[in-house]
Parts: structure tokens; C-alpha cells; sequence
């Protein structure tokens, strides 16, 4: 699933907090169907928590540029290997 598909998709009460967030998210933007997606959530979080997105984002970032220096390392030494 893509990314775009993905925020589509709807949020589910699996857990209490997840429960109190969709019925936050619901009645605050009121949705016609009555359902909340993962976008709705982002646009709320977005409105009143914005620290909390940024810190994910940022986390986010850190991860995955970690990643491709951990990438490019064991791709170094593969060809080290091979020489």
C-alpha cells in the first residue's frame, strides 16, 4: 500500500487511546460518513499538537538517514570483500 493509500485508509478502535482520538477526531471535524481516516487524524494532530508530529518527523528522518550511512557501509565493505 502506498503512502497516498494509506492515509486514506480508516482509523480503528483497537486500543483505548486510539478509541479516545477517533471520537475526539470524529466530533471536532464531523465527518458526513461518520468515519475518521489516518488523514483526518494527521490534520487534527497537525492543529493541536503539532510538537508531537514534528518530533515524529524528526525521529523519522534520523532513522532513515542512519539507515542509508548503515547501507552504505555494508555496501563499502562488500567490495572491499571483492577486491
Amino acid at each position: 500500500m502506498t503512502p497516498e493509500e494509506q492515509i486514506k485508509t480508516l482509523a480503528s478502535k483497537e486500543t483505548g487511546l486510539k478509541n479516545l482520538i477517533i471520537d475526539y477526531i470524529g466530533n471536532k471535524l464531523k465527518p458526513e460518513n461518520g468515519e475518521v481516516t489516518v488523514e483526518m487524524c494527521i490534520e487534527v494532530f497537525s492543529e493541536e499538537f503539532p510538537e508531537f508530529l514534528l518530533l515524529l518527523a524528526q525521529e523519522n528522518f534520523l532513522r532513515g538517514y542512519q539507515q542509508s550511512l548503515d547501507d552504505m557501509e555494508a555496501i563499502e565493505n562488500e567490495r572491499k570483500k571483492i577486491s
